[in-house]
């Protein structure tokens, strides 16, 4: 069953049981689908509904974060709740030694010696990682592997 399907699924299922919260955020990443569809002018695969639930999420993150500075946690329970959802369809993260098994093949794949081919492993890894761990992580661990060859 495709993750478009899944989500059209836990939709309904959140109508029937009344659920709001679930059914809100569940409609909110259909519709953001549906944009990048039609900015795209074509059906999205999996993986591009994965990169789609990848930004909303890395957006409630930043929300909590900024709700939580400014003391406003009534805001940042919703936003972390919304999260809590969302996650539910994004494929299971990836440890950190996973991270570091990819880097270090992306490594050999590509030659690279130094910070100077970061772009190159990143761009290997990051299609990898997407919806599977923070790009930021991923990031910060293939410029460590780099600055120490």
């Amino acid at each position: 069953m495709s993750l478009k399907q899944q989500l059209s699924d836990a939709m309904k299922s959140a109508m029937k049981a009344k659920d709001s919260l679930r059914l809100t955020t569940v409609r909110m990443v259909l519709a953001a689908v549906k944009n990048r569809e039609i900015e795209q002018r074509g059906e999205l695969a999996d993986e591009e509904v994965v990169g789609v639930l990848s930004s909303l999420v890395k957006q409630r993150k930043e929300s909590v974060q900024l709700y939580r500075e400014g003391g406003r946690a009534e805001l940042a329970e919703k936003e972390e709740a919304e999260l809590a959802i969302l996650q539910e369809f994004l494929p299971a993260p990836l440890a950190v030694e996973e991270i570091a098994s990819l880097i270090e093949r992306a490594v050999a794949e590509t030659g690279a010696a130094g910070p100077r081919d970061m772009g190159k492993v990143m761009k290997i890894v990051s299609a990898e990682t997407r919806g599977r761990a923070d790009g930021k992580l991923v990031s910060d661990m293939v410029r460590e592997r780099l600055a120490h060859g």
